[in-house]
């Protein structure tokens, strides 16, 4: 018997230096690349590239490959992340916040827009010449949201409804239906297809930019308080080396000219770090 002790202590002790392993890469994820999903805001090929040039600077800065992957519709972030095919994603308010509480992602950085805020608001808005100006004369009517999974999009303009009391949309409504984007819904009241749409501010303000008879047409009925702009989100088993290194890259981005390129690409001033504190609004409206 105490010929077989020292080979069972063997066993035992590779057994436990095993699972020992095993927990520490559980723990601290290190990879040799990141992959980072994007939401739907815009036209997708325009979103890929407006996220490009940024994804190769950090691959260049932190020293591991940072890919793209754009997600089909929203809300689709907590099917990837469990699936384990995602370390991060650029996150509306809403699918943040759910990400936050279910997959207890972090939030890691946020852009700060041209007017130097980081935060964006959710607009409510109608054709001028359509005579709806008031929650009333929306009875009836067609409303296009851009996706159940978005603040913007549709959680702050049911509440905003709700709070008008208007109980079940469905009654009230003549129709309503989801766009799938912000941009995209913003073009179905230009052309007709709906009569009130909702949106988030930073696109709709971007569109106007571009085509200011967008904003001549288009009468915003109602705006939301401030909301978290897309917000990083991450996996919180990252190991703290690389998340030091990614912030920097972020934080610092308008410190080098490369960085400025990229920045005025994304028409944006530069990144700020994002916190758990900035989506007490979002949960207040749920």
């Amino acid at each position: 018997m105490r010929k077989g002790m020292p080979g069972r202590r063997v066993a035992q002790l590779v057994f436990c230096l095993c699972l020992f392993l095993a927990v520490q890469s559980h723990a601290v994820d290190r990879r040799e690349e990141l992959l980072i999903g994007l939401e739907p805001e815009h036209n997708i090929f325009d979103q890929v590239e407006r996220y490009r040039e940024l994804a190769a600077y950090l691959t260049d800065v932190c020293g591991i490959q940072v890919r793209l992957t754009i997600m089909s519709r929203y809300g689709e972030v907590l099917e990837r992340f469990k699936g384990r095919r995602l370390d991060g994603a650029f996150l509306n308010s809403y699918t943040a916040a759910l990400a936050m509480s279910e997959l207890g992602l972090e939030p890691f950085v946020r852009p700060v827009n041209s007017d130097g805020s980081a935060m964006t608001q959710a607009y409510i808005f109608a054709r001028r010449d359509s005579g709806i100006k008031t929650v009333e004369d929306m009875r009836g009517r067609i409303f296009v949201f851009v996706d159940p999974s978005t603040t913007e999009g549709y959680l702050f303009p049911v509440t905003f409804l709700r709070e008008h009391g208007v109980d079940n949309i469905e009654t009230f409504l003549g129709r309503y239906y989801f766009s799938g984007s912000h941009a995209s819904a913003v073009s179905a009241v230009l052309d007709g297809r709906a009569d009130i749409g909702s949106a988030k501010a930073t696109v709709y303000n971007r569109q106007v930019a571009a085509d200011p008879s967008i904003g001549s047409d288009l009468f915003i009925i109602s705006r939301s308080p401030g909301l978290p702009e897309t917000t990083l989100c991450i996996k919180s088993s990252i190991d703290q080396e690389m998340k030091a290194k990614l912030a920097a890259a972020f934080v610092q981005m308008s410190e080098t000219e490369r960085g400025r390129n990229i920045l005025k690409n994304m028409e944006i001033l530069g990144f700020v770090r994002a916190s758990l504190s900035d989506y007490t609004l979002i949960s207040d409206m749920k």
